[in-house]
């Protein structure tokens, strides 16, 4: 099918929520992608950072398609050996001890919600504290949640019970906790945010807030998670442990999957009837996590994300109407020069054969994990000939 085909399809039976770019894509390998029309593509999106092993993987691929031939989905009365296997692997490489399985990042940050509230409903503590300038979700909890006034506008009213607190500011969140904080919930990197760290000094002294108040830390790990930084979780190069985690996006390789981790204090937390999720724990997303997590969480693995993270970040800063680079592994915000418009790069890239995101004034990178060093340096020579290109 030509690719106007296929845009005119698209335009006239699926809701308009996405910007799209001119591109359909039909194919791929690795973090290389082809179009309908037959195009190559350096991919640094990794489906939001969702592909961690990239486009195809045979490993995933072999593994999923095994599942899908064997029993495709399962009523969650029953056990699930792959299940409680991904279950198991995916706490060991967390720290953490149980895990309810959903389908999304949105869901597990409801999830997470839901075990707050029952945590501190005995004190009668309800309220959740969050950052200015993050980002959680797009369920009306989730955007509560969500501390940038933009997302809250046209959908009100939102979900009572949360505040916001300034990121990197340690006085501000502990202003945010009386008795009626049930929690404290943070991401490491503000990915939609703008690609924006927090600071050490910052998660180490939240979490220390938490132990003295005795609220739960919640760590958003939607994107950061999985070996996105260079570490399974974000969180264990902060050198802190969370009360709660929130995981999805590259957890299944593509599959649609989320999970909400707890640790041990909150063993059993939630009774059956207090939680569900038909599709959650899908043993076909089962199957391609368990792929996934066995082969992110070994060390080696790991230490060649940070390494290609920090060349990604050398070669950037090098690169002409560069004026910064932001992130942790292969999460990468790049600032421009005054004048360059992000989402103009962006589609100047794809015409050109570079697929990227943005994140509010910043152009992101999210390759897939296994990138090569091949691919790296083609498609960072794409985007340095569109900032030379672009006018302003």
């Amino acid at each position: 099918m030509e690719f106007e085909t296929i845009r005119a399809q698209d335009r006239k039976y699926i809701l308009g929520t996405y910007g799209r770019v001119d591109a359909a894509l039909v194919k791929g390998q690795n973090a290389r992608a082809w179009d309908a029309d037959g195009r190559e593509y350096i991919d640094f999106t990794a489906g939001i950072g969702v592909n961690a092993l990239g486009y195809a993987d045979p490993g995933w691929v072999a593994a999923v398609t095994r599942q899908a031939g064997e029993i495709q989905h399962l009523c969650n009365y029953y056990y699930s050996p792959v299940t409680a296997a991904l279950a198991q692997r995916l706490c060991t490489a967390a720290g953490m001890a149980q895990a309810f399985f959903c389908n999304s990042g949105a869901e597990a940050n409801e999830c997470a919600v839901k075990v707050a509230r029952k945590f501190g409903a005995q004190r009668g503590a309800a309220e959740i504290a969050t950052l200015e300038n993050s980002f959680h979700g797009r369920t009306l909890t989730t955007l509560a949640a969500t501390g940038q006034e933009s997302f809250h506008q046209l959908f009100q009213p939102l979900t009572p019970g949360f505040r916001y607190a300034r990121a990197n500011d340690l006085d501000s969140v502990a202003e945010q906790m009386d008795e009626t904080v049930c929690a404290v919930l943070i991401e490491t990197v503000q990915g939609e945010g703008g690609v924006v760290p927090m600071e050490e000094d910052f998660v180490r002294g939240v979490r220390a807030l938490c132990d003295e108040k005795d609220v739960l830390l919640i760590i958003d790990e939607v994107q950061t998670g999985v070996g996105r930084t260079g570490y399974f979780y974000s969180y264990q190069g902060y050198g802190v442990q969370p009360d709660v985690v929130t995981t999805a996006k590259a957890i299944a390789g593509g599959l649609p999957m989320g999970a909400c981790l707890v640790s041990e204090r909150l063993r059993d937390v939630l009774k059956p009837g207090e939680q569900g999720s038909t599709f959650g724990g899908n043993p076909v997303a089962a199957a391609g996590g368990l792929e996934v997590v066995s082969r992110v969480s070994d060390p080696a693995f790991l230490e060649a994300v940070r390494e290609k993270g920090a060349y990604l970040r050398e070669r950037l800063l090098e690169t002409p109407r560069v004026t910064g680079v932001y992130g942790r592994g292969l999460m990468i915000g790049v600032a421009l020069e005054a004048g360059l418009d992000a989402h103009r790069v962006l589609t100047e890239c794809a015409r050109r054969g570079l697929l990227i995101l943005t994140a509010k004034e910043r152009v992101r990178f999210l390759p897939p994990l296994t990138i090569s060093r091949e691919d790296l340096d083609q498609g960072l020579a794409i985007f340095a000939d569109v900032l030379q290109s672009c006018n302003g």
